[in-house]
């Protein structure tokens, strides 16, 4: 059985670069619990606050239900689903779930497969990660979900049609002259630039290009607050700060807060700035909420 093509393969529904990373979120949390316990049943009551959560802080900002994935990841052949009554799922209803005492878990040939091959399980999950989120995201994910995962590289796990561009990442801090395009910073160690990368505006795994003009030079620090949906950037090349966003500290003010309105630093004349569509995409996928207002100058 090709588990690792099923994976890749996940019915989801899409349109027009949509985020829907629902039966991915879900995965990665059952694979987490296998790990941990190869014989548990997650039940939809006890399970359904995290699996909330997991959708609320990486999931698109519109609001969705851990219901659906719950129900709908049957139809991969990956999951089942049990309740009081017997084998199958009830229905997408969160209401049903609870009330049937709906549990779920990976698909017997699955656990099966993963207990005879054990690197199947770290391979899986790194497809998971890879196929729907920035690499910025991918440790604290694992921690969200309790996966422990050995270090390895990713890039081959990924469908062969797409290769990424090695270039990217010098020719994005290039363009922007290393420099944090949000808050300038510029650190370097003699002539080594350190905590400065490149961050795809349109992510790679949602066949965002590894083009100059769909990349951003960012801190450490700035670029998982982009990829988190804090900060984004509006059609005048401004800087957005979610509303959703709190921090009373004298930090957060200043390094986050106070960026609200601020214009993009760079690209250099030449360079192409971040085009319409990527920011777009970002705004409608990643942002979470209402802008902030731009702070006084």
């Amino acid at each position: 059985m090709d588990w690792l093509g099923r994976i890749a393969k996940l019915r989801q529904w899409t349109s027009g670069g949509t985020r829907a990373p629902h039966k991915p979120l879900l995965l990665l949390h059952a694979l987490g619990r296998f790990q941990q316990d190869a014989d548990s049943e997650l039940r939809y009551s006890a399970v359904e606050k995290d699996l909330q959560s997991l959708l609320t802080e990486y999931g698109p900002p519109n609001r969705t239900t851990p219901a659906y994935p719950f129900h709908h990841l049957v139809s991969d052949g990956v999951w089942e689903v049990r309740t009081d009554h017997g084998h199958g799922s009830p229905g997408t209803g969160v209401r049903v779930l609870r009330e049937t005492g709906a549990t779920g878990r990976l698909a017997p040939e699955l656990r099966t497969a993963l207990r005879g091959e054990p690197e199947l399980l770290g391979r899986m999950a790194r497809l998971l990660l890879d196929l729907h989120f920035p690499p910025s995201l991918h440790s604290e994910l694992c921690e969200a979900v309790g996966l422990e995962l050995e270090p390895a590289e990713t890039g081959h796990l990924v469908p062969a049609r797409r290769q990424r561009d090695r270039r990217m990442r010098e020719l994005v801090l290039t363009a922007y002259e290393y420099r944090c395009a949000f808050c300038g910073y510029d650190g370097r160690i003699g002539t080594v630039p350190v905590g400065l990368e490149a961050a795809h505006v349109r992510w790679w795994a949602f066949d965002g290009p590894d083009d100059v003009d769909n990349g951003l030079c960012l801190c450490s620090l700035h670029h998982k607050l982009f990829d988190k949906g804090v900060l984004g950037v509006d059609d005048g090349h401004r800087i957005l700060v979610s509303q959703h966003f709190v921090g009373h500290s004298p930090a957060a003010r200043e390094h986050v807060v106070a960026l609200a309105g601020r214009p993009l630093i760079g690209p250099q004349p030449g360079a192409h700035p971040v085009a319409a569509d990527h920011r777009a995409w970002h705004t409608s996928q990643v942002f979470h909420g209402t802008p902030r207002p731009a702070t006084a100058a």
